[in-house]
């Protein structure tokens, strides 16, 4: 049986990715609209009613507004915006963290932001073994490919070459954090410094560990192997051995849907760095949201993922 699918936001970067992943496979039909069509309400809300499920790759309000709109029960949703990511009622699709058989089952669902995948791929192993506390004041070094705010500062980043780093979110309110610090279960907000580079996608993201300064921290090698086993059998994330010379975001990365995540320990173990490598597009934003299509379609979570 072919599964309806409605992206509302075709047009974005996001929706344009997960069309991507999409083409070619027979157990998916597409709803498309015209671009007249796309601005009116009434052919929006025919086409959220008329697919088993919608994605949403939408602003927050036009994602809340879009929801409003279905009136059946039968049509499910994946949203891609921060509308619903600490709402009651709706599933994490973080199927590694949540539980796949949770977002098979799910009819709401909302799409981890791709700073916090990193972030929430990290820690939250780590949290739920005791090997770090809930209660730490930890913080997030990160940096992403430009494609990640949209067709704005993908313009702004094409068009003025000369930026070479864009640091933001420096009032210390960004909306990622009521995700990661939920989710996570901790005590403290993290302070969050995320920034922009010249390379459109791509993210590297960096949980620094003072394994002196914290009660009850494990060592590295023990934070390694936790997250190993938890991750175990993931034909998505990797937990990666050794310390390479260096990490890179090349200009020419192309899509991938995978996670790879590093321990990085100081020789006397006093110390740690947590590190996930990703793309933004792909498991922090369109790779995610068709994993989890795939479990809600009752189908091998990788179908049509780039690994």
């Amino acid at each position: 049986m072919t599964t309806q699918v409605f992206i509302d936001g075709a047009a974005g970067t996001t929706g344009l990715e997960i069309a991507d992943r999409l083409a070619g496979r027979s157990e998916f039909s597409l709803i498309a609209l015209s671009d007249a069509e796309r601005k009116d309400a009434g052919a929006r809300a025919e086409a959220l009613n008329a697919a088993d499920v919608a994605i949403l790759c939408l602003p927050d309000d036009a994602a809340r507004e879009a929801v409003s709109l279905i009136a059946n029960d039968r049509t499910r949703v994946i949203d891609a915006s921060t509308a619903f990511r600490v709402a009651p009622g709706w599933t994490y699709g973080f199927p590694e963290m949540v539980g796949r058989e949770t977002v098979a089952q799910a009819t709401r669902v909302s799409n981890p932001g791709c700073y916090p995948t990193g972030f929430l791929g990290l820690l939250v192993p780590l949290l739920r073994v005791g090997l770090l506390p809930a209660d730490w004041p930890y913080t997030v070094n990160a940096v992403s490919g430009y494609s990640g705010g949209g067709k704005a500062l993908i313009a702004r980043f094409e068009d003025d070459t000369d930026i070479a780093f864009r640091a933001y979110g420096l009032g210390l309110g960004h909306k990622h954090i009521a995700e990661m610090q939920g989710h996570a279960g901790l005590k403290h907000a993290p302070i969050f410094s995320p920034a922009v580079v010249p390379a459109h996608r791509g993210m590297v993201v960096e949980v620094p560990v003072p394994i002196a300064a914290i009660p009850g921290a494990a060592a590295p090698d023990a934070l390694r192997d936790a997250l190993k086993a938890f991750y175990e059998g993931s034909p998505l994330v990797r937990v990666r051995d050794g310390v390479p010379d260096e990490l890179l975001l090349r200009r020419s990365d192309a899509p991938r849907d995978g996670l790879d995540l590093y321990v990085f320990g100081s020789n006397d173990g006093s110390q740690a760095r947590l590190v996930a490598l990703l793309d933004n597009l792909g498991k922090g934003a369109s790779g995610a949201a068709v994993q989890s299509l795939n479990l809600m379609s009752g189908l091998p979570e990788t179908a049509g993922l780039r690994l």
